[in-house]
């Protein structure tokens, strides 16, 4: 499968629950959509994907990828009722960085 750099460097950050590089992969005012919820900026994606990662411990496998719409379906597994799940990842990218991205089952 042929992701943007950037998108592999996010999964790889999940992987390795290294919330500082997965902050690293978004844009300055970049939003993140999960669980319902938006999270606004580096420092705020940041501590959200600590969170999530202490809590959750959730890894991500690529499964699919639609290049047209950005979109990565992803086995995700973890710490959670239900996993694994195959969850979608919608990105919006801009200068080589993830300015938006939303997350849904």
């Amino acid at each position: 499968m042929n992701l943007p750099d950037i998108i592999s460097a996010l999964v790889k950050a999940q992987n390795e629950f290294d919330s500082t590089a997965y902050a690293r992969c978004f844009t300055e005012n970049a939003q993140v959509f999960d669980e319902g919820r938006t999270h606004h900026g580096k420092t705020e994606i940041e501590s959200w994907i600590d969170q999530a990662n202490k809590e959750y411990r959730a890894t991500m496998e690529p499964v699919g990828y639609d290049e047209k719409e950005n979109i990565l379906s992803a086995k995700t597994s973890g710490n959670f009722p239900g996993s694994p799940i195959v969850l979608k990842y919608r990105f919006q990218l801009a200068d080589g960085l993830i300015e938006s991205l939303k997350i849904s089952g």
